[in-house]
């Protein structure tokens, strides 16, 4: 029976699952723990024909919360599988210095991510303000003027790189305005549109702080629309290896 993984823990963490807590799959599978070479596994049996459905992402997210309760723990993304729970505490042996080094750096963190992107008229009119040039073809293109096709290809231009730039310094200003208040922090996919992705660990005891500075972001950037997630598994900046993604 193929093993699905949720996430890794020191042995005697959790320190107690609560009885019948059931994970992925219909029925729900009872969650267990496996161990070996002082490290902890939380796991279950993986259903077959697995897939990302709404109950089983909010099972797999369950099951992580009850045992961070009880200690640090390494969260394994959604869909993560070993071929059976030999292959498991194996890999729980091989690997368990690296579970170590990574439980120490998540111990009592949390991750936020932080997306925003531009409200794009706020940004426009900005760029409008900013600059006389911009001001002037768009006055001359938007009346009919003597506005020429190279002055419209001109003011695209012009108003594309100032775009540009204002991302840049956008994003610039809520790296310098969050990262005071994490421990670390990664750049997340980039997107079209967005300004910022980024994931931060935060210590639980400085996630208000971190809150509050996203807040005071939010006012001083009316430009910006800033999107918060969490608290979350630090799923970001772990690194796990007995578990491959089905």
């Amino acid at each position: 029976m193929t093993t699905y993984v949720y996430g890794i823990a020191r042995a005697g963490t959790p320190r107690l699952l609560p009885d019948g807590l059931a994970g992925v799959g219909d029925p729900p599978r009872p969650v267990r723990v496996l161990r070996s070479a002082g490290m902890t596994a939380i796991v279950s049996d993986c259903p077959p024909g697995l897939r990302p459905k709404r109950r089983d992402l909010f099972a797999h997210q369950r099951v992580l919360t009850v045992a961070a309760a009880g200690g640090a723990v390494l969260p394994l993304r959604f869909g993560s599988v070993s071929p059976d729970d030999t292959a498991v505490r194996s890999a729980l042996a091989d690997h368990a210095e690296l579970y170590r080094e990574q439980l120490d750096h998540v111990a009592d963190r949390v991750e936020y991510n932080v997306k925003a992107m531009h409200h794009e008229n706020v940004v426009l009119r900005r760029v409008l303000d900013e600059s006389p040039e911009i001001r002037r073809l768009n006055e001359t293109t938007r009346t009919g003027g003597d506005a020429t096709y190279q002055d419209r290809l001109r003011l695209g231009r012009l108003v594309a790189e100032a775009v540009r730039d204002r991302e840049a310094e956008d994003a610039r200003t809520v790296e310098e305005a969050l990262a005071p208040h994490a421990g670390a922090s990664l750049p997340g996919p980039e997107g079209t549109g967005r300004v910022v992705n980024v994931s931060y660990l935060v210590g639980r005891d400085e996630a208000a702080g971190f809150l509050a500075a996203v807040e005071e972001l939010r006012e001083a950037s009316p430009q910006l629309d800033l999107r918060v997630s969490g608290p979350l598994p630090p799923y970001s900046f772990v690194r796990t290896e007995p578990a491959e993604v089905a």
